[in-house]
């Protein structure tokens, strides 16, 4: 227990950040999706969107906007699955399997 918390109140604080984690990115896709559109509109089809902001996205902008879309996509979806709080729970159960291993060989 840290700090007085139970499993159930750790557990539970952390499915309320990976929640507001995919809420963030599914924001962030919305957002995306939206500048794709724009982006193919002035491309594509000419649309003659050349006013303050929409003026800057070009192929450069959106292929770095395209990367940190994908690493926030992979660090949720990915890395959260293979090294996420269950990989932590499995590793600290084998490193105290070793520790009592090692006490137990000594007494």
């Amino acid at each position: 227990m840290e700090n007085g918390k139970t499993s159930e109140q750790i557990a539970l604080e952390l499915a309320k950040e990976r929640v507001q984690r995919m809420k963030k990115f599914y924001d962030h896709s919305f957002i995306y999706i939206i500048g794709l559109g724009i982006y193919f509109a002035k491309t594509y089809l000419g649309a003659p969107l050349n006013f303050f902001p929409i003026r800057y996205i070009n192929e450069t902008f959106m292929w770095c906007w395209t990367f940190v879309f994908a690493i926030q996509g992979i660090k949720l979806f990915f890395i959260e699955n293979v090294l996420g709080a269950n990989w932590e729970k499995n590793q600290l159960k084998k490193e105290m399997e070793r520790e009592s291993e090692v006490t137990n060989k000594w007494e």
